[in-house]
């Protein structure tokens, strides 16, 4: 009879346990949200995590703003995120260093299994960049010349994704440069500017009013597509390297957050992004909107795990 009486109770408080985790999720959002962005305010992942997060506001009456938490390439903010309370108050902004990070032993216990991916919204790829007045007028030339010059090639940092498209570019065409680091993209621009650097491999965006003024040329994309924002520079793959490397800005929540508050968040995230307002700052800041859902976005993302782990093997970075 005890026996019977201890079922029948722990029954009873696994029912009101569902009851109370179902009503919660249901009534989402019930307070203030955060989203964590791992870089520093001023950048990128910040600046369209602002612009997402004003887009976002009617959905969320009790607030939803940004956070910043830097430190660790990234790692620092989406461990933050990834071991945050499964309840949909925190979001996390994820990029690939979420995937590249734990190849090279310095992703501390990020792990891209801990997390729901809810959708991703924006896509930027590397240009191969040089100066104006380069010898190298297309990538063909520049890839002749790396044969038998040592080029000089900038990127944001040793292990960053700009690095790693450099190298990736490389691997495709059968050269090596001499990959110099820099503390971020603007750094390395500023140096190709002055003439000491051959080129690097940022995002084009980055480039972009640079290659308006006439200061610097963009020789390819390492895109699947040629780019909206300037049609006319070719994509390495047309061109015979099969390389596409890109950063990405997304969103994730707590692996076990409740299937509802996933649910809501993906939608809102969705529509926000076809917003007038969040679609006239992308395009006003050359960020290039790319949206995709839950489903396609954490296909991508494990996708991209074992390109990076293989690519990071191949030049000696892996832990």
């Amino acid at each position: 009879m005890k026996k019977l009486i201890t079922a029948v109770m722990m029954s009873a408080v696994f029912a009101a346990t569902s009851i109370s985790t179902a009503t919660a999720a249901n009534n989402y959002p019930d307070g203030p949200v955060k989203i964590i962005v791992p870089y520093s305010a001023g950048g990128g992942s910040d600046s369209v995590s602002r612009a997402l997060a004003e887009a976002l506001k009617p959905d969320f009456p009790k607030g939803i703003a940004v956070e910043n938490r830097t430190g660790g390439a990234g790692s620092i903010g989406m461990s933050y995120g990834m071991n945050s309370k499964a309840d949909g108050t925190i979001v996390t902004m994820i990029a690939p260093e979420l995937v590249m990070l734990p190849h090279t032993g310095n992703g501390g216990d990020i792990d891209y299994k801990k997390f729901k991916p809810l959708a991703m919204v924006n896509s930027g790829y590397a240009a191969i960049t040089v100066p104006s007045d380069s010898p190298y007028k297309n990538l063909d030339q520049l890839i002749e010349g790396a044969k038998t010059n040592n080029l000089l090639f900038g990127n944001s940092g040793t292990g960053s994704i700009w690095h790693l498209a450099g190298a990736g570019m490389e691997q495709a065409a059968g050269v090596e440069f001499t990959h110099v680091p820099f503390q971020g993209s603007s750094a390395a621009i500023t140096s190709l500017l002055g003439h000491h650097l051959d080129g690097v491999s940022v995002s084009y965006a980055e480039v972009a009013s640079h290659v308006e003024a006439g200061t610097l040329r963009a020789l390819a994309v390492l895109a699947p597509n040629r780019l909206k924002d300037n049609p006319d520079v070719p994509t390495a793959k047309e061109l015979g390297y099969d390389v596409v490397i890109g950063t990405w800005r997304g969103y994730a929540v707590p692996a076990n957050t409740p299937e509802e508050t996933v649910d809501f968040l993906t939608k809102s995230i969705l529509n926000a992004a076809e917003t007038e307002t969040f679609v006239k700052f992308m395009n006003n800041t050359n960020n290039d909107i790319e949206v995709i859902g839950t489903e396609k976005f954490a296909q991508k993302i494990a996708n991209e795990d074992n390109f990076y782990k293989q690519l990071i093997e191949s030049i000696g970075l892996n832990k």
